[in-house]
């Protein structure tokens, strides 16, 4: 049985419960001064509100660079009693300055890096890695994230993009890839999967950002993993032009590829720093809307079998077997 590799340890898949495919704790970039996650207390609390809203399990899809905090994650799993699933990779170039290492790394280094935190360990950010690891300290990585620009990949997110097939080569985790307003997604699969990776490893984040359930359709029949996580953003659209989205996507044949997700991901959204929605919008408004609506199963489809599909990516421990002897 294949297992789920989270900060506090792998488990098995079918321990997932109801996953949250896509928040963030921790998250500091040039793009969002201001808006800074950077506080273990309330990213803690926050943390508890998400786990009182109903999910057993959430993705902390913060890469490399970006503030991430791998010690600080294992120890808000194990205070919330929340299961946390780390990311390793890195975001779309426009999240790093001039002279940032990740900018100039080679793609033999960035896998080196990708591979390392999954199988050994992550350590703050920085681009050395070896023999840094605190012994009994070990967080590791479930998860490798990527992105691109709207209709573009730049020279940095192709070496990326070939970093992380590398990595899911040699260890066969999934790679979730960050799309701008939902733009380039069969192109995006099209390249990764010239460089080796199956459609079936790849999840499309905001991939609702572009409310198409036809494209979408498309998509999950080609095999990938589509991640809803747009909602409470009235200020681009409203929840329900989502949910009908969702929706028709599943009665078009996309139910075993749906995800859904929050991706709150702002200090002014977070409850626990003043602001809001917060994390728990998703499972106090959005999953209660679609139970409402008669679409249960495709509830429990996208929170639990889905996520423990794609997630599931480590092999279980083998246990030890005792030959009998006779005398």
């Amino acid at each position: 049985m294949a297992t789920v590799r989270t900060v506090l340890g792998d488990i098995p898949a079918a321990d997932l419960g109801p996953t949250d495919y896509h928040e963030h704790l921790f998250q500091a970039s040039p793009l969002l001064l201001g808006d800074e996650l950077d506080n273990e207390a309330a990213s803690g609390h926050e943390a508890v509100l998400l786990r009182e809203s109903g999910f057993a399990t959430m993705v902390d899809a913060t890469p490399l660079g970006l503030g991430a905090r791998p010690q600080a994650l294992s120890r808000i799993s194990a205070r919330s009693g929340l299961n946390v699933v780390a990311a390793t990779g890195a975001h779309r170039e426009v999240h790093y300055p001039d002279g940032h290492w990740l900018r100039s790394a080679p793609e033999d280094k960035l896998a080196a890096r990708f591979y390392h935190d999954i199988e050994f360990g992550m350590e703050a950010d920085g681009p050395e890695v070896a023999g840094q690891i605190t012994p009994g300290a070990r967080v590791r990585a479930g998860l490798i994230k990527t992105g691109i620009g709207y209709w573009s990949v730049s020279r940095f997110e192709r070496r990326v993009l070939a970093a992380a097939a590398h990595t899911h080569g040699r260890t066969g985790v999934a790679i979730m890839v960050h799309l701008e307003h939902g733009s380039a997604a069969v192109e995006l699969l099209e390249m990764l999967g010239a460089l080796g990776v199956s459609a079936d490893a790849v999840v499309l984040a905001h991939v609702d950002r572009n409310p198409d359930p036809v494209l979408h359709a498309e998509l999950a029949a080609a095999g990938c993993y589509l991640g809803y996580d747009g909602f409470a953003r009235t200020k681009l659209w409203p929840d329900a032009v989502l949910v009908d989205c969702f929706i028709r996507a599943a009665e078009l044949g996309a139910t075993e590829r749906l995800l859904l997700g929050g991706d709150v991901a702002r200090r002014t959204r977070f409850v626990a720093y003043g602001g809001l929605p917060g994390m728990g919008y998703l499972g106090t408004r959005v999953i209660p809307r679609l139970i409402r609506s008669g679409h249960s199963q495709l509830v429990e489809a996208a929170l639990v079998a889905n996520p423990a599909r794609l997630l599931a990516r480590f092999p279980a421990p083998q246990r030890a077997t005792v030959k009998e002897t006779h005398g």
